[in-house]
């Protein structure tokens, strides 16, 4: 019999938590309710959670201060949720280290699928036979999700790690965006989403790729995006 899956619920609101908590059981997974931000980072060491489910507004300490704490020793996926809809907080959430993003109010089939896709996405990572990317001056090392350019350590967040493993996992084949959000958020772009934009522009910064001629990272108008194996 499969272990279920134990996600931590980093969440004040009482009536919220509760249905989060009781949907998520029905669902097959093991749920640990914490309801301070800062009681979040002992709870995960405490707990170890498979996932953590993260409220952006916290009582003690806020969302993006937790997420940017926890991704010094956590590597598990973390999905932020927030009611707040403006760009600038995705942006932040991911720069942090979340590996995707929620809106509240949350719908229950929703929430559902971006915690199936991002635990799917790190089995995977985990089950894969290759220990190694090496692509010229890349190196991605699948085990410990650490990366390497000209032998310097990137540092990345965990959807940024998710989006270059998947572009360099097929290099110098165009990639249109729904394949890339179906592989790094286990859904189809819906025509608005600008969550991948956002992560490819920071990770052509970290790469020093020019932004406005990269040659590592390409967007193929109308197509979508192209790793190009021999600009490394």
């Amino acid at each position: 019999m499969d272990v279920a899956k134990k996600i931590l619920l980093v969440e004040d609101d009482t009536s919220l938590a509760q249905w989060v908590s009781e949907y998520l059981v029905e669902q097959g997974f093991e749920v640990v309710l914490c309801q301070r931000g800062d009681e979040a980072v002992q709870a995960v060491k405490k707990h170890n959670p498979d996932l953590v489910l993260l409220d952006l507004m916290l009582p003690g300490k806020d969302g993006m201060s937790v997420c940017r704490d926890l991704r010094v020793f956590f590597h598990q996926p973390i999905i932020m949720m927030t009611a707040k809809g403006d760009e600038i907080d995705e942006v932040l959430g991911l720069e942090v280290g979340a590996s995707d993003y929620v809106i509240k109010p949350v719908r229950p089939r929703v929430l559902l699928a971006r915690i199936n896709a991002v635990l799917r996405e790190k089995q995977g990572n985990s089950d894969t036979n290759t220990d190694e990317i090496s692509i010229g001056s890349l190196q991605i090392d699948t085990l410990s999700r650490d990366v390497f350019m000209n032998k310097e350590k990137l540092a990345l967040s965990n959807a940024e790690y998710s989006l270059l493993f998947f572009l360099a996992s097929n290099a110098d084949q165009i990639l249109d965006r729904d394949s890339v959000f179906l592989a790094t958020k286990g859904r189809e772009y819906d025509g608005l989403d600008r969550s991948v934009d956002v992560l490819i522009s920071a990770l052509r910064k970290k790469i020093g790729d020019d932004p406005q001629s990269p040659n590592k990272i390409k967007t193929i108008w109308g197509k979508g995006y192209l790793f190009v194996s021999q600009a490394w």
